[in-house]
């Protein structure tokens, strides 16, 4: 237990003390001087959670990672993915430099934090408030940002689930549609055992193996067979029904 509040205490220490000492000053110089603020973001975020992640692997080392290969490689998709812990969405970051991801409106609201994913081009969840102007014109740029490399990354069950897949949200393959782009859908298993929603400790005790893979492609043909939503929704559902 000394050892876990240890562990988690440098995280954080790292996760603010760190951003506000060192990454700040490169958001600022990239909102400053960037010919491309949004990717420039996007970018920095990348690298914030991927070196987090970094060294959450060496502060825990009982926890292994298996993150499949072909991921990092994935170009111009909605790729979407389970939930089970808060770790899950810096996972899946640091695996794309370019990428846009669907985040609970009420983060828009928080100082720094809102200004940085709003920069990002990140979307909000709902349209509530301030924000349905900025949900609109991220959707409607959201076609030409697949095109040119981009990924969007959402998490359909809208909130954390531990064993069974929750019921999944539209959003994703809406967008998908609007955008007649690929779906990649991942399956994150285990992070939960290192981040126990509900928990403020990591648990860095336990043996485990945190696994994150590429369990299907889905590529409508647009061209000749427009897809619905929900055909595109039970194609990821009996996807993930299939990889378990």
């Amino acid at each position: 237990m000394f050892f876990d509040f240890i562990v988690t205490s440098a995280l954080w220490l790292y996760f603010i003390g760190g951003f506000f000492l060192f990454f700040l000053l490169f958001y600022l110089l990239a909102y400053l001087f960037s010919k491309n603020r949004e990717l420039s973001f996007q970018y920095l975020n990348h690298l914030f959670y991927k070196s987090f992640l970094r060294l959450t692997r060496w502060l825990a080392p009982r926890h292994r990672w298996q993150i499949d290969g072909d991921i990092a490689k994935i170009r111009s998709s909605v790729i979407v993915c389970n939930h089970v812990s808060y770790l899950d969405p810096l996972i899946i970051i640091s695996l794309f430099p370019r990428h846009k991801t669907i985040v609970k409106t009420r983060f828009f609201h928080m100082p720094v934090f809102g200004w940085l994913m709003k920069t990002a081009g990140y979307l909000p969840s709902s349209t509530d408030d301030k924000f349905t102007f900025l949900m609109i014109k991220q959707v409607e740029r959201m076609k030409e940002y697949l095109l040119k490399g981009g990924n969007l990354i959402v998490f359909p069950e809208g909130t954390r689930r531990s064993g069974k897949t929750g019921a999944f949200n539209n959003g994703a393959f809406k967008i998908a549609r609007l955008c007649q782009a690929p779906i990649k859908v991942l399956r994150i298993t285990d992070s939960d055992k290192l981040f126990t929603p509900g928990k403020f400790l990591f648990n860095t005790r336990v043996r485990n193996k945190i696994t994150v893979e590429l369990i299907a492609g889905i590529e409508p043909d647009y061209l000749n067979t427009q897809p619905s939503v929900s055909e595109l929704r039970n194609s990821v559902q009996k996807a993930f029904a299939a990889g378990r």
